[in-house]
C-alpha cells in the first residue's frame, strides 16, 4: 500500500523509524533512517529497519564475500523498488522478501509517491563487505513503472 503521509506510515511502521542515516548519506539519493534491531557485538547477524522517505533509493552496490554473505530484505511497509542489474525492476511491498547473493550488484529505495521500509539482514559470511558503486540516475528511477512487468 503505498502511502506518502508520513503520520499515516509511522503508525503502520512497527519496527520504527529510527534515526537519520547519515554514516550512509553518501550512498543515498534522499533521507533513509536506520533503526538497528539487534547489536553486532552480541550477534552474528545484524538486522535493521531501513526507513526511505519517498522517491529515495540507495546506489548500486555489491554485497562482497570470499564464502557466505549476502542480504535479504523483508518488505514491512509501504511500496519500493528492488533492482539487480540487467534484469527487470521488482516492485516491493508488505510481506515481500528479496534474497540476494553475494556478489549481485543492485540497488532498493522507496517509490516516489510511498514512504518505505523493510529489514535489512546481512548475511553472516567470510570476508564480507559491501562495495558501493555509482547512484541510479534520475532517468532510471523515473522510467521504472513502465519497465516494471509485474
Amino acid at each position: 500500500m503505498k502511502i506518502s503521509d508520513k503520520a499515516q506510515f509511522d503508525k503502520i511502521n512497527v519496527f520504527g523509524t529510527g534515526e537519520p542515516n547519515k554514516a550512509f548519506a553518501q550512498y543515498f539519493k534522499g533521507e533513509s533512517f536506520l533503526n538497528p534491531l539487534t547489536n553486532p557485538g552480541e550477534t552474528s547477524v545484524f538486522l535493521a529497519n531501513v526507513t526511505f522517505e519517498p522517491g529515495c533509493r540507495n546506489n548500486w552496490h555489491i554485497h562482497r564475500a570470499e564464502k557466505g554473505g549476502g542480504q535479504l530484505l523483508i518488505c514491512t511497509a509501504g511500496e519500493g523498488w528492488y533492482r539487480e542489474e540487467n534484469k527487470p525492476p521488482v516492485s516491493l511491498t508488505a510481506g515481500t522478501v528479496i534474497t540476494i547473493p553475494a556478489g549481485v550488484k543492485h540497488w532498493h529505495g522507496a517509490k516516489k509517491d510511498s514512504w518505505f521500509s523493510h529489514i535489512a539482514v546481512e548475511v553472516p559470511g567470510e570476508g564480507t563487505f559491501n562495495e558501493w558503486c555509482e547512484p541510479v540516475s534520475d532517468e532510471e528511477y523515473d522510467n521504472l513503472d513502465r519497465e516494471y512487468n509485474g
